[in-house]
């Protein structure tokens, strides 16, 4: 192919493993690095090389790609990374890592010279492992030829939000849809908490608002998790979307907006991570509501 890449993946828990299948099933030559390797191990049979360092990693990379939990582990992994960076390689930041996380992670970039882009994607596991993920993007047109092969391999859709990645427009709309994802979540294992208490089968809720206004696809796919217990593996973890929580409600705070819902939120999936819950979906807030666990 003519626009194959050496893409280094700096992550690969439920989201990174899954782009860098994407990238090889694209034709690209993959390196991956997780900090626990045994994640990474897999990859290997999907023609990843998987490398001992961050720096080994990304040795003789065109490009790089970090999916990882936050922005100081990813500010940590490029550090380690250095020694190895090439000045002008392209980097996409695909961690939700807030808006003063994406600043720092643009002044490393900067100096050391590489062509950085504010990526991260909407989408959780399936459509990830389907290579059709949203990638919301930032960063300067005149380098966006190298690092679209790469948003074309793990996404359907590319939508640009700005020419400068330091900026963090593709991370603010990012956090926006978030809130909106987040509070559907929580509301969802809340009403079906509610209705169990009051002894209100599900399915009467369910059918109720089927096919008006107050129905969408999202209810009854978190809903169903729920209901039939598919709540591992995640799609999105209990764990990562209270990270994310809280950085909307940082969000909020800096720009003089109150969000009382996202920060209910947080508490409820830290309250799920508490209960055991980190690792499964982020439906899994729906446990938060009970005291001693849901009734038998």
């Amino acid at each position: 192919m003519t626009d194959q890449l050496t893409v280094s993946v700096l992550g690969t828990g439920i989201m990174g493993a899954a782009m860098a299948r994407s990238l090889a099933r694209a034709g690209h030559t993959v390196r991956v690095w997780n900090r626990t390797r045994a994640k990474a191990e897999p990859l290997a049979a999907d023609g990843a090389h998987v490398a001992g360092t961050p720096a080994e990693a990304v040795e003789s990379a065109d490009a790089v790609l970090t999916v990882l939990h936050d922005g100081p582990a990813t500010l940590d992994t490029m550090r380690r990374a250095a020694p190895a960076l090439r000045p002008g390689t392209v980097w996409a930041q695909s961690t939700t890592a807030g808006t003063e996380g994406v600043a720092e992670l643009a002044g490393f970039a900067r100096e050391h010279g590489l062509l950085f882009y504010d990526a991260p994607v909407l989408g959780t596991r399936g459509p990830a492992e389907a290579g059709q993920l949203t990638v919301l993007a930032a960063g300067p047109a005149e380098g966006r030829d190298r690092v679209t092969p790469v948003f074309d391999a793990v996404g359907t859709r590319t939508v640009w939000a700005g020419d400068d990645g330091a900026a963090a427009g593709a991370t603010r709309l990012k956090l926006v849809a978030n809130s909106w994802v987040l509070a559907v979540t929580v509301a969802a294992g809340e009403t079906l908490g509610l209705a169990e208490a009051l002894d209100v089968a599900p399915e009467c809720f369910l059918d109720l608002v089927a096919g008006g206004p107050l129905d969408m696809g999202y209810l009854r796919a978190k809903a169903a998790m729920i209901l039939d217990g598919r709540l591992s593996p995640a799609q999105f973890a209990v764990t990562t979307a209270a990270k994310d929580a809280r950085l909307i409600v940082r969000a909020g705070e800096q720009h003089g907006v109150r969000l009382d819902v996202a920060a209910a939120s947080a508490e409820r999936l830290e309250r799920a991570a508490g209960l055991g819950h980190g690792d499964e979906d982020m439906a899994a807030a729906y446990f938060a509501g009970f005291d001693e666990g849901p009734a038998a």
